[in-house]
């Protein structure tokens, strides 16, 4: 059975979060996007578990409508770690609370920051039959290579039960794997989202193969049993992550891993402080020149929010105007999700509907051709994409045939 899950976002209850991060809205969304199976986040926030209760089927079963949701939480670690540990149940989730409670203030944030070591929640997790490993873990402030070098440093003897890495929006597999201490783990691809909104929730994903849409079937799948695992990492080109390149956090200014050396890091524009990008981090730590992919991982697939790729194709400065929403909304009228729209949908159909305007279909044409221009991401700033003039400029080309797909909707 091949499933789309997102298993990494927040609720209302987390800091910089939107108050309409909640299950029903959530799993509206999700639908809309073709996500079978969503991430609670945040299930040791006390109100936020009586939420989740609400929607529980029983112990182990939480869904709303046609989608389901799997137990998580991310916790922030005594050196600033994020981890996330994805658990089989409430009553798991009431204990995970019961145990942290006594390192923190639960209520204070959904996602708590506990008095303990990596090593120590690994332990905690195996005590309750949860999974857990590092969240956007190249990532320069609160990730695992921010401040480890090793999985080893970080998790120390419990560093075996670590069971997946999740690549963050700077990162995909072919960073990843230049390091060779992560070639035995399962890549995940999680929108860590604090809004449910179309260019935020699921805007990465997993597909994965499972005997069932349950935590034991998520668990056979993250564990490579039985011949089920993850069949595709979805998500940005890592370009377009906010910390893909070295930058200053303040003026956004690029600069080489040697540039930033020699100024000691700080920025020649501003004065600011440089921040080192994923890029640099994995030259730091790769064992390889070139990625070495293990017969066990999947393909990477890369896509960009459609609501994105219609605001730039229109020339707007938001994804919330008015000609955006109207282009969008028709499509997932006509096409039921944005992933048919950005891989299978007919242009040539496309290019005849009332409300699109040709702009439009010519970026989704460039998107698929991989034409789009990406200026890559760094200091905290997301990057962004152009669509070239001589694409704009041209009439919808016709497409002959309807465009296969890696996903079957």
């Amino acid at each position: 059975m091949l499933i789309n899950a997102d298993l990494h976002l927040h609720s209302k209850y987390s800091m910089a979060c939107s108050n309409k991060m909640e299950l029903p809205v959530m799993a509206e969304e999700a639908a809309k996007k073709g996500i079978d199976l969503v991430a609670t986040g945040d299930c040791t926030h006390p109100d936020w578990l009586k939420e989740i209760k609400k929607a529980a089927v029983n112990d182990e079963t939480v869904a709303i409508g046609k989608t389901n949701f799997i137990i998580t939480t991310e916790v922030e670690d005594s050196s600033r770690v994020h981890h996330l540990l994805i658990l089989p149940s409430i009553s798991k989730a009431e204990e995970l609370a019961e145990r942290l409670s006594k390192y923190t203030n639960l209520k204070a944030d959904g996602r708590p920051t506990v008095r303990l070591n990596g090593c120590e929640i690994a332990e905690i997790a195996k005590d309750i039959d949860a999974m857990i490993g590092p969240c956007h873990a190249f990532t320069p402030w609160t990730a695992l290579y921010a401040y480890h070098d090793s999985l080893k440093s970080c998790y120390g003897d419990m560093k075996d039960y670590v069971s997946f890495l999740e690549l963050g929006l700077s990162a995909d597999s072919d960073y990843a794997d230049r390091i060779e201490e992560l070639h035995r783990l399962t890549f995940l691809s999680n929108s860590d989202a604090h809004s449910p909104w179309s260019n935020k929730l699921a805007r990465e994903f997993n597909q994965l193969n499972v005997p069932e849409i349950s935590f034991e079937g998520l668990r056979k799948a993250i564990l490579r049993e039985d011949g089920y695992g993850v069949t595709h990492n979805v998500g940005f080109y890592p370009q377009e992550g906010k910390y893909n390149e070295s930058a200053c956090i303040k003026c956004f200014t690029h600069y080489s891993l040697e540039e930033c050396l020699a100024s000691n890091w700080k920025c020649a524009n501003c004065g600011g402080l440089v921040k080192k990008g994923v890029k640099d981090r994995v030259n730091e730590l790769a064992n390889f020149d070139e990625p070495k992919h293990p017969p066990h991982r999947p393909p990477y697939v890369h896509l960009m929010p459609l609501s994105e790729i219609i605001m730039t194709a229109l020339g707007h400065a938001s994804i919330n105007t008015k000609g955006v929403q109207t282009a969008w909304n028709g499509l997932m009228q006509r096409y039921g999700n944005e992933l048919n729209v950005l891989l299978n949908a007919n242009t040539d159909e496309m290019s005849k509907m009332d409300f699109l305007d040709k702009h439009v279909v010519n970026a989704i044409l460039a998107f698929r051709e991989k034409k789009l221009i990406i200026h890559p991401g760094g200091g905290g700033q997301y990057g962004h994409i152009e669509i070239p003039q001589e694409i704009q400029d041209t009439i919808p080309s016709l497409q002959k045939k309807n465009q296969s797909s890696l996903f079957d909707f």
